[in-house]
């Protein structure tokens, strides 16, 4: 039996609840240890699995399933995410935060990413984690929000583009280094924090 399936994490995180992994961040948004900051509409957590130093989560808590769900009702709420994205800058100001969503996300529940530039983490382990930050899979905040007000939604990406994207060729997201494997990333990405 798949563990990842059921629910029961090992390693990075863990979950106790068996449900669906896809469900994992409705029991995140009410334990009071995951969550940083919170309104009435959005609320903010750590991620479980953090890809770098500093990894939020920005949701909402009206059932939104995706960015793709999202229409022209929803910009004040997509706004509202931005202004927490905000206020976790300016308390991590020795921190480079990028705010994002991804273009085919893998968690039910719409999720804004907030994370930081360094990408070092145990989590991240896969080239399709290194790939799903730091390309055009992860779509910029104030893109999101652009065309949102500009078309009343925001528009899905091919599946061939998607496969693309996960291929990318590793690089360096700090400078032009290009590994030959996650392990020679990993250990070249430490280089930058010192």
């Amino acid at each position: 039996m798949n563990k990842r399936k059921l629910g029961i994490m090992t390693g990075c995180g863990t979950t106790k609840q068996p449900r669906h992994w896809s469900l994992g961040l409705l029991g995140s948004m009410e334990d009071p240890e995951s969550i940083v900051k919170k309104t009435d509409s959005i609320v903010a957590i750590r991620d479980k699995y953090p890809k770098a130093k500093i990894h939020y989560l920005i949701l909402p808590f009206e059932n939104i399933n995706s960015i793709h769900e999202l229409n022209l009702t929803h910009i004040p709420l997509i706004e509202e995410f931005g202004k927490l994205y905000q206020e976790l800058k300016k308390e991590h100001t020795d921190s480079t935060l990028r705010a994002g969503f991804h273009a085919v996300p893998s968690m039910q529940r719409l999720h804004m990413h907030v994370i930081s530039t360094d990408m070092v983490s145990p989590c991240l382990k896969t080239k399709v984690h290194w790939n799903s930050f730091t390309t055009d899979f992860f779509i910029p905040y104030q893109d999101v929000l652009k065309e949102l007000k500009e078309n009343g939604s925001i528009k899905k990406i091919s599946s061939e583009l998607h496969k693309s994207l996960m291929a990318t060729e590793l690089v360096c997201n700090q400078c032009d280094f290009k590994p030959k494997n996650m392990p020679q990333l990993k250990e070249h990405l430490v280089t930058h924090m010192k």
